[in-house]
């Protein structure tokens, strides 16, 4: 999901133009509408500070979000956004991030744009569970926040490398203590272990001519519907 902004709602409202805005116009039929939440790695320094002054449905969820964290966290919502350390801390950032995506989503049904599905990709996901109403907005507080205290407990044991390979061609590659974690597409697979098991598959993939580049994030997870297919999931904290 991508904010415009206060000031880019504004410009797309008036029919200009400017660097964040992109319109144009649709030539085939309207399918079903579906929401995409992001997860880690879409903070940026003063997101969403913006809206919380420019929007009050916006505003009046950050309310929300912020007394239900509180119940399973030691900081306030209101002290950590739009800070810089906070994009540091994982413990803090994924719990934020979380809001934020159920705050945008908030807004555009507010404006009429209702999802028929959701989904997401890390806290993303647990975003995602909360819009679509299959979990409550405390019920989503809690498994995030906990699951950012998790990872925080588990950083610095693992890593994640993104191989630009074929599902099958990344198992051939590598060897013991490693896992094909995420399958993002027909030549992108990122694969998760200890990271000094990570440098020698990144060094083997350079003799193979393969693109290997070890990714940001403290510890690896792998999430495996049971077949091995169907790795699917978490390509870092």
């Amino acid at each position: 999901m991508v904010s415009l902004g206060v000031g880019g709602l504004r410009v797309l409202a008036a029919g200009g133009v400017g660097d964040n805005v992109v319109t144009g116009h649709a030539t085939a039929v309207v399918g079903r509408m579906v929401f995409v939440l992001a997860g880690r790695g879409s903070q940026w320094v003063g997101m969403a500070c913006e809206l919380v002054g420019g929007s009050l449905v916006f505003a009046a969820r950050v309310d929300e979000c912020g007394q239900v964290l509180e119940l399973f966290t030691n900081w306030r919502l209101a002290d950590v956004l739009g800070g810089v350390d906070v994009l540091g801390c994982m413990e803090v950032v994924q719990p934020v991030l979380w809001a934020v995506v159920v705050w945008l989503a908030a807004v555009w049904q507010s404006l009429g744009v209702v999802p028929d599905a959701v989904l997401g990709h890390c806290q993303g996901g647990v975003a995602a569970a909360v819009v679509a109403g299959a979990l409550s907005l405390e019920e989503g507080a809690c498994v995030v926040a906990l699951r950012a205290r998790t990872l925080g407990v588990l950083a610095g044991r693992g890593g994640v490398t993104s191989l630009v390979l074929s599902a099958r061609g990344a198992r051939a590659l590598i060897g013991p203590g490693l896992s094909v974690a995420t399958v993002d597409g027909p030549l992108s697979v990122v694969v998760a272990g200890a990271p000094e098991v990570l440098a020698v598959l990144e060094a083997l993939a350079g003799e193979w001519d393969v693109r290997a580049r070890r990714l940001p994030g403290s510890c690896a997870r792998v999430e495996c519907t049971g077949q091995d297919e169907g790795c699917v999931g978490g390509s870092g904290a």
